[in-house]
């Protein structure tokens, strides 16, 4: 393909014709679809006592081969003597699984397995290893959609997350209901023409409406970071798409603080630009911290009424008040514990998985 003198495709939509989200973006992720579970393996090798033929109880994980934060959890479960299966949806073309519809049992591979407690993460339906706009792509990533939704709620046993509350957990809901809990939210608006719309008439930041990364091929992952709204940026410059503009608010620090169970774990946050996370993470400082009884208590009770049991929460820090930005239930701690030297917030979740899975184990949820 032939390109102009300045690296351009000819005929390609200029850098200020792109959708603003897109513009000046160079994340770019690889995700490859290397298994890295420590049970799958030690499972496949034939290096397990392969038991009695009887259902063996298990934690069930949705989720894909890089979720560094599910293979840690699969050490710490074998190390507790929990079962920790998975179905990747990077790996999931092909997979060995049958699923009874009449007894909460499935067959992974040779194992009959009884879950317990599932947890979908990260099984994004975009990484399904299969070609874009192809017939059979399209067939094998409809089955999958419907397989992994009604896995991801059956009833039949418990849920981290429940999807049928988290899936519709988008940011504008998160807003509404972060307010009337008593916290403060920035001045939202939703448009297709940012440039006309100031939320506080003020300087503002543009976010996506959507997820903070898109996959358009799979393994290949594309960020959307908040960025600032350029004064000089056309009135009538529509967008393909709704976005989200806030008000941009001046802050001291931020917050991430995650909520394990009933327990909040919280780190501070320092950066430069909002998309430093991304673009520029070693530049970023994060400490651990505390946080008041008052906002931890708020922050649980909005847990409680998303019904998530592990999750993230951002906010600014101005003053002696806290601005909530959003909730991430598909959050990722590793990094916050790299970055802050500790591993409190592993610790906490790997506790309280295992001790609802016993829980579950001692209510009969087995049999």
């Amino acid at each position: 393909m032939s390109r102009s003198a300045d690296g351009r495709v000819p005929g390609a939509p200029s850098e200020a014709a792109r959708p603003l989200l897109l513009q000046g973006q160079d994340y770019l992720f690889r995700s490859p679809p290397k298994c890295l579970d420590f049970q799958e393996q030690v499972h496949r090798l034939g290096m397990v006592d392969e038991g009695d033929g009887n259902p063996q109880p298990c934690v069930l994980v949705l989720a894909r081969a890089a979720d560094m934060e599910m293979n840690e959890l699969s050490i710490a479960l074998a190390e507790r003597g929990i079962r920790m299966a998975r179905i990747d949806a990077d790996r999931c073309v092909d997979l060995p699984l049958s699923v009874y519809t009449d007894q909460p049992l499935i067959e992974l591979d040779r194992w009959l397995l009884r879950p317990l407690l599932v947890w979908r993460r990260h099984f994004e339906l975009s990484a399904v290893p299969v070609e874009p706009g192809t017939l059979a792509g399209a067939y094998a990533v409809d089955q999958w959609a419907s397989v992994a939704n009604w896995l991801s709620s059956r009833s039949d046993w418990a849920h981290v997350n429940p999807s049928r509350f988290s899936t519709h957990l988008d940011r504008l809901t998160q807003l509404s209901d972060a307010s009337s809990f008593g916290l403060r939210v920035p001045r939202t608006a939703v448009t297709t023409r940012p440039g006309r719309t100031r939320p506080g008439g003020g300087r503002c930041i543009v976010k996506t409406a959507g997820r903070h990364l898109l996959e358009p091929r799979p393994g290949v992952q594309h960020g959307l970071f908040p960025r600032p709204l350029e004064t000089s940026r056309a009135s009538d410059a529509p967008e393909p798409a709704p976005v989200i503009v806030q008000e941009y608010v001046p802050s001291d620090t931020e917050l991430r603080v995650f909520v394990v169970g009933e327990r909040c774990l919280a780190y501070q946050v320092d950066k430069l630009d909002p998309a430093q996370l991304w673009v520029d993470p070693d530049a970023v400082r994060v400490t651990p911290t505390s946080i008041s009884s008052s906002l931890s208590d708020r922050l649980l009770a909005l847990a409680r009424h998303w019904r998530v049991q592990v999750a993230a929460f951002d906010l600014l820090v101005t003053g002696n008040d806290h601005v909530f930005l959003e909730i991430n239930v598909n959050c990722d701690w590793r990094w916050f514990e790299h970055r802050a030297g500790d591993n409190s917030v592993s610790a906490a979740v790997q506790d309280w998985v295992a001790l609802r899975f016993k829980e579950l184990l001692g209510a009969g949820r087995a049999r």
